[in-house]
């Protein structure tokens, strides 16, 4: 007779248990989400404040032009670089961000032969070419040609590394005659 009176008791303290564990676990998610979603979330935000390339290219300015893609493993890891990057040289840099999925910018695509993303073009305040950098790269590397940027150096160097994502080819937009547009 005493375990039938137990048995209600048990119930209850295994569902508090499990309801709390569950609250620790929400709580824990609304607290430390931005560590989960950081780099997705400032690949967002790169777009979203990116200044216009037209005007980027216009205004007398350096230019950091990055194509990347919310994927991108390789983009979401380098986005945390590129944002200190962007917050300690945005006064005297434009910093452009251009999602290749997005078609409203295929024509820089093909005109700066993006094939692998994340691709980081450097232009001085003439617009000219002066590096490309393919793949991961080590924040110091973009940290020194954006230095040399400042300094208006006119060569062009392209660096290429292995680790990079190869663009997805979306199908998503072709037309078929018989689809009618």
């Amino acid at each position: 007779m005493q375990s039938e009176s137990n048995e209600p008791l048990l119930n209850t303290n295994l569902k508090a248990i499990l309801v709390f564990s569950i609250a620790i676990v929400i709580i824990s998610f609304v607290l430390f989400k931005n560590i989960f979603f950081q780099s997705t979330f400032l690949l967002k935000t790169f777009g979203e404040f990116s200044v216009d390339p037209e005007i980027a290219f216009k205004n007398n300015k350096p230019t950091f032009l990055e194509f990347y893609a919310e994927w991108c493993e390789v983009c979401k890891e380098m986005a945390p670089k590129i944002s200190v990057l962007k917050e300690e040289y945005e006064r005297d840099i434009n910093f452009v961000f251009l999602n290749v999925d997005n078609q409203k910018w295929d024509n820089y695509i093909r005109k700066f032969e993006v094939n692998g993303i994340p691709q980081v073009n450097l232009f001085d305040k003439k617009g000219n070419l002066i590096s490309t950098f393919i793949g991961k790269q080590e924040e110091i590397k973009i940290r020194n040609s954006i230095e040399q940027l400042q300094r208006e150096a006119e060569s062009h160097e392209k660096i290429l590394n292995a680790e990079f994502s190869v663009i997805k080819k979306n199908n998503n937009n072709k037309v078929n005659p018989r689809t009618h547009g």
